[in-house]
């Protein structure tokens, strides 16, 4: 049966675009970028329920005279985590659209690590009351491997729950990689699942034979480039990537090199992790894009970098460019360098101005999503770490990196034979502690390069399980900075001396705060200060986040899960002795 008023819509906008009829609004006198040829083209660009209609000699009732100010089409994050913004996505909309993204790929696995399909469910529900366009992938690796413990466990036949969801565009990122390319049966259902949609790629530092075999079933996005090498590779096997810019893990200064008038069409940007500080102060995806600038890139490559690519990675058909029947998500500004964004359109409505949002959030239900920690009281005792010898192995942290290193070094012990921290040697105490199902599982090691003195750091941000990690010089200090966590019921704390000097309650899974950012943020600059100048933190350094990637056993080198150390390239456990001295 044919529908006769999409007929009728359909006949409408051509008689639009023909001149026929008048469209409902026309931004005048503006320079509109085309992604397509990279030109600039200067006239009236006609809008019309929601869509472009063209750009030409238009006019219309309603008219706004840009001045010569220039449009292009609204910012797309290829990659990203919600959760790590530690606000809901509504609240997180509030910010990120005004400053320009529009459009979210979004993998909700830190949720659903905790919540499951429960998790999933809600951030569907939550971004759909927001004015972003917010699609997902679905998470391929919960839990991330089977050496740690996460609050649930979703196979190929619980996902395929949301295969069909208009908002969900394929599978999430593989980060259980040596099970890709072993053939791991639970891996190859969902790959199997997903073969008609996209499928993101986790694979740092694969190459050759090994990266062929990873991709060889449509893997077709990385996101974890850390250097020119890796990135040309797998351009040139197929792959978009993903450039990162985020708060832990900065690539872009390293990835931008190996942009080229070659390759350009296979790169985006992505934020992956941004906690909300720097969502504030630095930007959102228009950070990566003035940063590319400043580097040197064309403007015109950077948004096409920020718009089309991903559009067409993604294939996101009605958005990412300026040109007859995309949506009307637009973002427009005066300086093309300096990317001063003072307006956004959604659709063709304007729904920001200078930074202001001009819609109102709505709250969702989370009564699904809280009381998460699962946690009997912990004590000093519980972080007491024997050792056979002063020689062992050590997590080595590298500065703007969520890669580490392992590392020996000869330690302090006791008389008793205990680990001891001292300010003579920058390592401490780490631990994760499983907090879904109160398994009273703790793995403790040893870590370097977080300069941490005085006190501790607790939270319940532990990629990607999400168990609790807690840092510390002093045990008593871990153990309240860790009960503070099961009462708040989450969040981050920092303890000194024996009493809590600050904290921030993430009462949704222990991830988020229905606050708003502005009110996060103010917490979080309560913990750093205290970090800074209780801990003895440097500044340069970004401790919560740094922390909450020591627990994610898919990053190389060595990672540590309530289980114990993981040697992340052999794919096994590791004992904190060195167990050969020769």
């Amino acid at each position: 049966m044919i529908d006769m008023d999409r007929m009728d819509r359909l006949k409408r906008r051509a008689d639009i675009a023909s001149g026929k009829l008048l469209p409902e609004l026309v931004l005048k006198n503006c320079k509109v970028i085309n992604v397509f040829n990279g030109k600039i083209i200067e006239g009236n660009l006609a809008i019309d329920s929601g869509k472009i209609i063209g750009i030409g000699h238009y006019d219309a009732k309603n008219e706004i005279d840009l001045k010569g100010a220039y449009v292009a089409p609204g910012f797309i994050d290829a990659h990203m985590h919600m959760e790590s913004t530690l606000v809901t996505p509504e609240q997180m909309s509030r910010i990120i659209v005004p400053r320009g993204t529009t459009t979210v790929v979004a993998d909700p696995h830190e949720i659903a690590n905790v919540l499951g399909l429960d998790g999933i469910e809600f951030m569907l529900e939550s971004t759909e009351k927001t004015n972003l366009n917010g699609f997902f992938m679905l998470p391929s690796c919960v839990p991330a491997v089977d050496f740690e413990s996460s609050g649930a466990r979703l196979d190929a036949e619980k996902l395929s729950t949301f295969f069909n969801h208009p908002k969900v565009l394929g599978l999430g990122e593989l980060m259980n990689y040596p099970g890709v390319i072993d053939g791991n049966i639970d891996m190859l259902e969902k790959m199997n699942m997903a073969k008609s949609k996209i499928i993101d790629g986790h694979g740092p530092e694969l190459t050759g034979k090994a990266l062929n075999a990873y991709m060889i079933n449509g893997v077709r996005t990385e996101h974890e480039c850390s250097t020119v090498e890796e990135m040309q590779e797998r351009i040139g096997l197929g792959m978009y990537i993903a450039i990162r810019e985020g708060s832990a893990a900065r690539n872009l200064e390293t990835l931008i090199k190996g942009v080229n008038e070659y390759n350009k069409h296979m790169c985006m940007f992505c934020t992956d992790d941004k906690n909300p500080e720097d969502i504030l102060n630095e930007g959102h995806i228009d950070f990566n894009v003035r940063k590319a600038i400043s580097l040197g890139m064309s403007p015109i490559t950077a948004i096409q970098m920020a718009t089309i690519n991903p559009a067409r990675c993604y294939n996101l058909r009605d958005i990412g460019a300026i040109a007859p029947g995309y949506d009307a998500d637009l973002i427009i500004f005066n300086d093309i360098e300096q990317l001063d964004i003072f307006k956004v359109l959604k659709k063709g409505i304007c729904v920001a101005e200078n930074k202001i949002p001009l819609f109102e959030t709505k709250k969702s239900d989370t009564s699904k999503v809280t009381r998460t920690v699962n946690l009997d009281e912990v004590t000093s005792k519980n972080f007491k770490l024997k050792l056979k010898s002063d020689i062992v192995n050590v997590i080595r942290i590298i500065p703007n990196s969520i890669i580490t290193e392992s590392v020996t070094r000869r330690v302090y012990i006791d008389d008793e034979g205990n680990f001891k921290s001292s300010k003579y040697l920058d390592v401490v105490k780490i631990a994760v502690i499983e907090r879904h199902n109160n398994t009273k599982n703790i793995g403790i090691g040893l870590v370097e390069n977080f300069h941490l003195q005085n006190g501790a750091i607790a939270t319940t941000i532990s990629h990607d399980s999400h168990n609790i990690i807690v840092i510390g010089d002093s045990d008593e200090d871990m153990a309240i900075a860790v009960n503070k966590l099961r009462e708040m019921q989450g969040g981050i704390v920092i303890a000194s001396k024996k009493e809590v000097k600050a904290s921030l309650a993430l009462p949704i899974a222990g991830l988020m705060s229905e606050k708003t950012m502005e009110e996060v943020c103010e917490d979080l600059r309560k913990l750093r200060y205290e970090a800074q100048n209780t801990l003895n933190i440097p500044p340069s350094l970004e401790p919560f986040m740094t922390l909450s990637f020591m627990a994610l056993p898919v990053i190389p080198e060595l990672k540590i899960t309530d289980k114990g150390y993981f040697d992340v390239k052999s794919f096994t456990f590791k004992n904190i002795e060195v167990e050969d001295l020769t």
